[in-house]
Order: structure tokens, then sequence, then C-alpha cells
């Protein structure tokens, strides 16, 4: 049975979401479809484009994003206390970037007076705007109802493109987080749909690496801060070089064609996680088949299911085997 969004997320707990939104329909997402031989293949440019544009709108930072042939997965942060500190006029300048507001937005946007009564009632209204700039909902309803529109009318249809809701999982600690990014980086490798994470189009691994090239890290995503220390700005808490490099030794392990395994000096995250090889394989192979509405160790497991109301969580025995070091 479908869980309440409110019963999902939960930012006591953590700010980070794996979020899959997939398909409906026998013909692709994206992709060459087999029975009528037309190609879709466009349409992962779509999400890419528009996943990219809502994150420079929303108080919500892309960890990760693969766009697959049926589905699409998103790794996501919420920054509630950016969005606290936006003003009434920035709030409203970004929620003009997506719909028309209220006649009152729309005035004061335009620098038109407004009485204090209007005042008073424009401020409720962005409020309401302001916890929706930084709710996951918002922005998954936003990417689907966009990709939805633009593909009825391709296909000049109508009716349901995406299955009713897209399915999230709280990502409760740092191992939970970097296994679930690596499991989303190398969705297309898993598929056989790339042969390499430089090489797998429409995802994050492809943009961080070709950055990387460059000795840059791409600002639509959120970016590696290095190894914790103190005074830590905003991001991952690790190397972007040697994150690439697991992605990499990880991806050959993954495909059958290549000989490969993770090198000791390839797994420093894998250390700082308290991780062994054989735990992180299982986990970015396997990560939706062991886990439901939340991941992490069995203690802030517990903690997550307090907050949430949950009678019980799924997972809990594969927390303690796969996460019982984190």
């Amino acid at each position: 049975m479908p869980q309440p969004r409110k019963n999902q997320i939960s930012l006591i707990d953590t700010p980070y979401y794996h979020c899959v939104s997939r398909c409906v329909r026998r013909s692709f997402l994206c992709g060459k479809d087999s029975f009528t031989g037309q190609s879709f293949e466009h349409r992962r440019a779509w999400v890419e484009k528009r996943l990219l544009f809502l994150a420079s709108v929303f108080a919500i930072d892309i960890c990760a994003y693969a766009v697959m042939s049926n589905h699409t997965h998103v790794v996501l942060c919420v920054d509630k206390e950016t969005a606290d500190s936006w003003s009434m006029t920035e709030v409203i300048r970004r929620w003009h970037q997506l719909y028309q507001g209220t006649l009152l937005s729309q005035q004061y946007h335009k620098g038109e007076p407004l009485s204090d009564a209007e005042l008073v009632s424009l401020e409720q209204t962005v409020t309401i705007y302001r916890q929706r700039l930084y709710d996951i909902s918002w922005l998954m309803r936003n990417l689907n109802e966009h990709i939805a529109r633009e593909a009825n009318k391709e296909d000049d249809c109508t009716g349901r493109f995406w299955e009713g809701r897209f399915k999230s999982q709280a990502l409760l600690d740092e191992s939970a987080l970097v296994a679930c990014m690596a499991y989303v980086d190398l969705n297309p490798i898993r598929a056989n749909m790339d042969s390499t994470p430089e090489t797998s189009r429409h995802t994050s691994i492809q943009r961080r690496i070709h950055a990387l090239i460059k000795g840059e890290q791409p600002r639509t995503l959120m970016r590696f801060i290095g190894n914790h220390k103190k005074d830590m700005p905003n991001g991952i808490a690790y190397s972007l070089i040697d994150y690439c490099e697991l992605i990499e030794s990880t991806g050959k392990c993954i495909r059958q064609d290549k000989a490969g395994h993770i090198k000791p000096q390839h797994s420093s995250i894998l250390n700082s996680l308290g991780l062994n090889a054989e735990q992180w394989l299982t986990l970015t192979t396997e990560f939706e088949q062991h886990f439901y509405t939340a991941v992490g160790n069995e203690h802030m497991l517990q903690q997550f299911k307090q907050h949430t109301k949950h009678q019980r969580i799924r997972g809990m025995a594969k927390a303690r085997a796969l996460l019982q070091h984190a």
C-alpha cells in the first residue's frame, strides 16, 4: 500500500532523497521502441534539460541523475536553510519562472504599489511558495508534468504518461548517499546501454567527468568538497577524483565483458564509509531490491521510523548486513 509522502520525507533525519519515476506506456519514455522501430532518444535530453533548470529554481540540489529508457533516477538534497533566507522578491521571482502566480504577486513583481491588506495577503501566499520551492514533490511534479505534456503533444494523444506517483527513498547516512549515487550513475552500464561512465549520456557522472577533465565541477550539480574538515561548505564530503575513480573501477566489475576489481588505491571512499568491496558491489547493483522507504544503518532507520510514525521499516536486516560498519 502506498505511503503518504509525509511518511517518506523527514528533513529532521536527512535532506537527501532518491526519487524514481517510471513510464506507464508500452512505448518508451526514451530510447528506441523495438516494436515500432520509432526512436524516442531525444526525450532523454528533454528530461535532463528540465531537471537541471528546476535545480536552478528550487532550493534543491542534484547529487546524481540518470535518464533511462522508461524511467529516470535522481538523487536530491533539500536546502531548506537557503529557501528560508530568500526575500519575498526572490521567492516570487523564482516562482514566476514556473507558474503565473497570483494577480498580487504579478503586481508586486512589476513594482506596482500594494495596500497594507494586499501585502499581508501576498506574504501569506509567499509563505506557501517558499515551502513549495524546497518540496521534492513539487519539483518532481513539475518535471513529470512538463515531460508528459511534451510527449503527449509529440504522440498526438492524451492520458497518463507516468505511474501515479514517483518512488522516494530517504538516504539517512553517508554510506546510503554515496552508494545510491553510484547505483544511479552506473544504471546505464548495468542495463548495457553504455560501456563506460564517461560515455553514458544524460547522466550526472558523464557531466562530472567531462568537467573534471577541464579541472572544474559542474555548476548544475552538488559539488564534491573534499574530505571532512572544520567549517566545511555545503557539498558532498569526498574528493570528486576519488569518486570518479571508484565509479570507473566499479563499472568494470559490473560489466561481464571487462575484467575488473576495486583496487586498494581506489577504495579510500569505501574505507571512510566502513564498507568492504563485497558490500559496495551489492549496494551499487541491487540498491532498490533491498531497501524501500529509507536507507541507512540500523540506528538511523529506527530514528526515521519514529519521526515518520511508521509501524515498521522494511530493510532492517539488509541494513545490518550491508551497512553494519557505517
